[in-house]
């Protein structure tokens, strides 16, 4: 496949355009694409084949804040090259004008967007896509260069407040400023120098009634921010809970930067060498398997055990005497402290040094004291079938609840100050909505026929039969009512967290070093600063069935 990139197209609300700007070729114009788009039936495909213009259009259209980006091509070309363009472009506008990517800002920085959509794709063939390479190609003008330019002062040259200052009468497109990789800008200068390393975990787990998991699937991502002067050289050295030699059974289905070493990685597992984009980026993503593989039968429960979660549920539900109640526990067992982090923690906070009068202690906590892991932003969310009228009676035992009469869910917030180990309880009743039959035949009064003839006593003689009909009818009364709740009862309730100093996979950093020998301007006796941090979230990602 040859194709290139003809058009990209920006429209605010999916409707009004914004931006338009054409690579090669004579591709169709906003106002002939847009209906094409929308007259498309939703959910809309990421590649839409337009087959009845002319030439045959392929569309490729992506949301993002608010914006509908849309790139056209009329000849075939890699579907996955051009989505990932189109990524890039957002990534790329978000870096340099600034999160979160407004219409606005769009409007107000034509020249820099111009200048960016030039360089990322020329005569549409993709270019250069480093935010660090397009920040010594494109001039974007902070305001300081604001300033200096309306006063009018002689040789000063523009830049940007992101971007370290440049001699005066040197150009910024010169070929002294071209970096020699393309992911890292040229001449970084910073005056603290500072290494970071955070890794967040993602979980989906589901869960099924009999509480045996279904799935359990850990999401990971490194991310890596770099503010050191020069070009250095670093080894980051990872281990899992088996050892670093088991890296590979524990970080499945790797992806990496392009600035890590692939080679180094497969003859030494779990240790990755790079040089590192200026500022932060993604390092490297990868996915855990949670659940080990399977030795027994599936009717096992032994993997009960081995999925350990600071949050798990409990739903009953078909509760009090006529099955309209339901109750969901939460038994929290956050870890006490930091967990796996506590030996990569105290590694690293060796080998840092003092940097403008702060230490590593203040990083990773001084002394023998290590801080504890906060389970924050605990919600509980249970749907809610929509023949459920309301909820009555709703108790928990910690938190708050949020629910209004029809809605399709509840929520049930914890705080951080409430979110101890321990257990916490929401039991709610549901009240349906009842046929007018149903609420008829529940509430009107019954009569008997009463005949002259027999007489009082001889009515009153027939009321042990009459009472074994009532409570014949009281009972089957009663169970209709209750298979009628069933049906209002939830089927599930997911859980969303996020929880400090604690990986599920027990992936840890052993150490993060700077080659000396292969760096170049870092300067003599500089250590620089470093940090780690372990975040594990669930976006509603932990999810029972009942």
């Amino acid at each position: 496949m040859s194709g290139v990139i003809e058009a990209l197209h920006i429209f605010e609300d999916h409707h009004r355009p914004l931006l338009s700007h054409t690579y090669t070729g004579r591709p169709l114009s906003p106002s002939q694409l847009l209906p094409l788009y929308l007259a498309h039936p939703e959910p809309r495909p990421s590649l839409i084949y337009l087959p009845n213009t002319n030439p045959p259009t392929l569309l490729f259209n992506l949301s993002h804040a608010n914006l509908l980006f849309l790139l056209t091509t009329s000849s075939e070309i890699e579907p996955l090259l051009a989505l990932e363009f189109l990524h890039r472009v957002i990534d790329v506008f978000e870096e340099f004008l600034g999160t979160p990517l407004l219409a606005s800002k769009i409007e107000s920085s034509y020249d820099v967007v111009a200048q960016l959509l030039n360089e990322m794709c020329d005569t549409g063939v993709v270019s250069t896509t480093e935010g660090n390479a397009l920040r010594d190609l494109v001039e974007v003008e902070g305001w300081i260069g604001k300033f200096l330019g309306g006063i009018n002062l002689p040789g000063n040259a523009p830049f940007s407040s992101n971007t370290p200052t440049q001699m005066p009468g040197i150009s910024s497109l010169g070929p002294t400023s071209t970096p020699a990789l393309p992911w890292r800008r040229a001449n970084v200068k910073h005056t603290s120098n500072e290494l970071y390393v955070d890794i967040v975990e993602t979980l989906s787990v589901i869960i099924a009634p009999s509480g045996r998991p279904l799935s359990a699937f850990a999401t990971g991502s490194i991310a890596f921010t770099a503010k050191v002067s020069g070009v250095p050289d670093v080894l980051l050295s990872l281990s899992s809970p088996s050892g670093r030699h088991n890296i590979d059974s524990t970080m499945e289905l790797p992806v990496f930067h392009p600035c890590v070493r692939l080679a180094h990685w497969r003859s030494n597992p779990g240790e990755l060498s790079f040089v590192p984009p200026d500022g932060r980026f993604i390092l490297a993503g990868y996915e855990v398997n949670l659940l080990p593989l399977p030795t027994s039968s599936l009717t096992s429960s032994s993997s009960n055990t081995n999925l350990k979660l600071p949050v798990s549920i409990e739903v009953k539900t078909s509760l009090g005497p006529t099955g309209s109640e339901f109750e969901v526990r939460l038994l929290l067992s956050p870890p006490p402290g930091p967990g796996q982090s506590n030996s990569s923690i105290s590694s690293l906070g060796a080998r840092s040094s003092r940097l403008g009068g702060s230490t590593s202690g203040s990083a990773f906590g001084s002394g023998g004291s290590t801080p504890k892991s906060n389970l924050e932003g605990l919600t509980l969310t249970v749907p809610i079938p929509v023949d459920v009228r309301n909820l009555s009676e709703i108790r928990a035992s910690r938190g708050d609840t949020t629910y209004a009469p029809g809605a399709k869910t509840l929520e049930w917030h914890i705080p951080i100050k409430e979110a101890g180990a321990g257990t916490a309880t929401l039991r709610c009743s549901v009240v349906g909505n009842f046929d007018d039959d149903d609420e008829g035949s529940s509430n009107a009064f019954t009569f008997e026929q009463y005949d002259e003839t027999e007489g009082y006593q001889a009515a009153g003689a027939s009321s042990p039969r009459a009472a074994e009909v009532d409570a014949e009818k009281v009972k089957e009364k009663d169970d209709k009512t209750v298979a009628r709740n069933k049906l209002l009862m939830p089927t599930s309730a997911r859980v969303s967290f996020g929880i400090k100093g604690w990986l599920a996979s027990g992936l840890k950093v052993d150490s993060l070093v700077i080659d000396s020998r292969k760096s170049r301007g870092l300067g003599d006796g500089v250590k620089p600063y470093k940090g780690v941090k372990y975040l594990s979230v669930s976006r509603g990602g932990v999810e029972v069935r009942c």
